[in-house]
């Protein structure tokens, strides 16, 4: 594939967010973050459903800061414990992967903040982090964080999740950084299941686990 047709983003640098309650990190992303939205369909004849989907993210050479927004028809959260299949729930995700290396990392989460995360070089025999890893990821979930089953009407919600760089190998020294990845929205298990993209996937059967597919990212 061409990677000129690679979507790209640059996610800004704001200084001293860690310390800050959650509900102002997300007024300061807002406000000083990049947003856009998670929109590529690519598999719309078999899986039409396209709930509203976007991210907003920056980062304070610690972490990455990433507020999914989310607005749907049905809404799940049935796995509540670490590296369970919570792409069943509704749910979301980022893959990312440091320039010119063949290994990425996924972290996919449902909507109570549930987390499935593993370092890979592809789909299959993936490494799961470890409990002690997972609990480094910070998570702050409008719905909560107790299991529900599937209910259906009209809900938004959002989860900010908070990445340490040094999880994925990464020392920001304070010069731009290039990664590659992506964003993603699903709900396989769900009564309209659906799989979402930031950047576009170019296979016949939904695959997130495919690095060439992955956009370009530059933490600035």
């Amino acid at each position: 594939m061409n990677r000129s047709n690679i979507k790209t983003i640059s996610i800004p640098r704001i200084d001293a967010i860690e310390n800050i309650q959650h509900d102002n990190i997300i007024n300061i992303l807002e406000e000083k973050g990049f947003r856009t939205i998670i929109d590529s369909n690519n598999w719309s004849k078999e899986f039409p459903y396209c709930p509203l989907s976007s991210f907003t993210t920056a980062h304070d050479g610690k972490y990455i800061y990433i507020d999914f927004f989310v607005r749907c028809n049905y809404l799940k959260a049935e796995n509540y414990e670490n590296n369970s299949p919570v792409s069943q729930d509704s749910c979301v995700e980022f893959f990312v992967a440091p320039k010119g290396d063949n290994h990425y990392w996924n972290f996919e989460f449902n909507c109570i903040g549930t987390i499935n995360a593993s370092h890979r070089t592809e789909r299959k025999n993936p490494t799961r982090l470890n409990d002690e890893e997972l609990a480094q990821v910070l998570r702050y979930a409008s719905c909560g964080n107790k299991p529900f089953q599937e209910l259906e009407g009209i809900f938004s919600w959002n989860l900010l999740v908070a990445i340490p760089l040094s999880l994925i190998g990464i020392e920001y020294s304070g010069m731009p950084i290039e990664m590659k990845g992506n964003f993603y929205k699903c709900a396989s298990g769900c009564t309209q299941p659906h799989y979402l993209s930031w950047n576009p996937i170019f296979t016949e059967k939904p695959d997130f686990h495919r690095q060439e597919f992955f956009g370009n990212i530059i933490l600035e």
